[in-house]
């Protein structure tokens, strides 16, 4: 799908300001993609037993569809960069809106925990195609010095979107019913993403292709380095690109811990489900809001104190969940976690791109997203076995506390950044 109004070369500048049109738009298509994930995020485990066939205390199998999911979405992120480079980041972007389309028919008509299944695999799709997307939409537009600002602003608005709809489809099926609920929402959600990335999304790839010109020597050798090649880079010969990978890895164990077992947690201790969508949204409504500080935070004091930190913060609100008790402390402790997630989440992935061949940015980020949604399936696998095992809530918490203490420190010794330059300077995007 060629876009309607392909700029010239003399038309593309760099920059968030001057792009702003354009950078508002991809900011709401990934409000968009957040909503869709958000909308299952607190209904479906909530409602598991009585509404999709989930028997009482199957902990492993209710864990099922966020591992289908982390796998799919892994896969597509490593080669949604890759095929974007091929046909266009605005037709990937198209593509992950049109295999969205039956999850509502799925939702609404699910006789088994298998339809469940199947609606979260075409989810995962759409998540790493359009999330993929909109997010190396706005690098390509963005000048090199503003991808800490870009991250920040991009996980915002995915995850304030994230925490709404948790709130909001808590409400839709208070008022509708869990299947009309979830129909209603997901439906007009998923035609309006559609709808807008045809009709106003412009192609990007010509501001990439820009910015490897402004980085290359006229006379430098294209980089052509396969994807084979890059995917051994960033997963074995760059250990600062090893430690980000585990790091992304590893924190979606916390993300897959709130959207598992907090909502049946929260129920078993007798909240209802939109008080338990609250204390979530919390958490959501944080960690989006607080990227807006520690995204452009980490271009001016650095990226690696901001991740490590927020692992271990992130750990240590996890572990504070099933100590205590009440609205009120789990719902502070939902922010604290939500705060760690502010000063990682967004600066992983920057970090990612301080350390990727300018020429291969979005595969390399594809790669780091592979492992980091990859995450979803290996944390989720874990605590649903931890959790059958044990018949314990609380054992997948102490999982994952200690898996962030860990991940964190291998950041910490293994992360470091030219010149001990961090923010890194323009420089770096010459590395590779």
């Amino acid at each position: 799908m060629e876009p309607r109004h392909s700029p010239n070369r003399t038309d593309i500048e760099h920059g968030i300001f001057v792009n702003r049109h354009q950078f508002g738009l991809h900011l709401l298509q990934i409000f968009m993609v957040g909503l869709t994930i958000g909308m299952i995020r607190v209904v479906v485990p909530g409602l598991a037993e009585t509404e999709f066939g989930l028997a009482d205390q199957a902990f492993f199998l209710l864990t099922s569809f966020v591992v289908v999911f982390g796998i799919i979405k892994a896969v597509m992120n490593l080669f949604a960069g890759r095929l974007s480079e091929q046909y266009g980041r605005k037709s990937v972007l198209v593509w992950g809106w049109l295999v969205a389309l039956p999850v509502p028919f799925l939702l609404l008509y699910a006789n088994s925990w298998g339809w469940v299944i199947a609606a979260t695999v075409l989810l995962g799709f759409n998540q790493g195609l359009a999330w993929s997307m909109a997010l190396n939409s706005k690098l390509d537009l963005a000048k090199p010095s503003q991808k800490g600002l870009v991250n920040g602003v991009n996980e915002f608005s995915g995850y304030v979107a994230v925490g709404l709809a948790g709130v909001m489809t808590a409400y839709f099926v208070d008022w509708f019913g869990a299947r009309e609920g979830l129909f209603i929402f997901s439906l007009a959600v998923i035609l309006l993403g559609l709808v807008l990335a045809e009709w106003t999304i412009v192609e990007t790839l010509p501001w990439a292709a820009r910015h490897q010109a402004l980085v290359e020597s006229p006379d430098a050798e294209p980089d052509s380095r396969s994807f084979k090649q890059l995917f051994r880079l960033a997963s074995r010969d760059n250990t600062a690109l090893v430690a980000i990978n585990q790091a992304g890895l590893v924190e979606k164990f916390t993300d897959a811990l709130v959207w598992i077992f907090l909502p049946v947690y929260f129920l078993a201790q007798g909240l209802t489900l939109v008080e338990a969508g609250a204390i979530i949204a919390v958490y959501g409504l944080v960690w989006g809001g607080g990227q807006l500080v520690t995204g452009p935070l980490s271009d001016k004091i650095g990226r690696k104190g901001l991740i490590v930190w927020g692992m271990w913060l992130c750990g240590a609100g996890v572990l504070a969940i099933p100590l205590s008790q009440g609205v009120v402390w789990w719902s502070l402790e939902a922010g604290l976690v939500g705060l760690g997630m502010a000063m990682l989440y967004p600066n992983l992935g920057a970090a990612a791109g301080d350390f990727a061949p300018v020429a291969h940015r979005a595969s390399v980020i594809g790669i780091y997203r592979f492992w980091r949604d990859s995450g979803y399936a290996f944390g989720a696998l874990a605590m649903g076995l931890a959790a059958q095992i044990s018949q314990d809530l609380q054992t997948p918490f102490w999982l994952v506390a200690v898996s962030m203490g860990l991940s964190g420190i291998w950041v910490a010794l293994k992360v470091h950044y030219s010149d001990d330059k961090d923010p890194p300077t323009t420089a770096s995007e010459k590395r590779g």
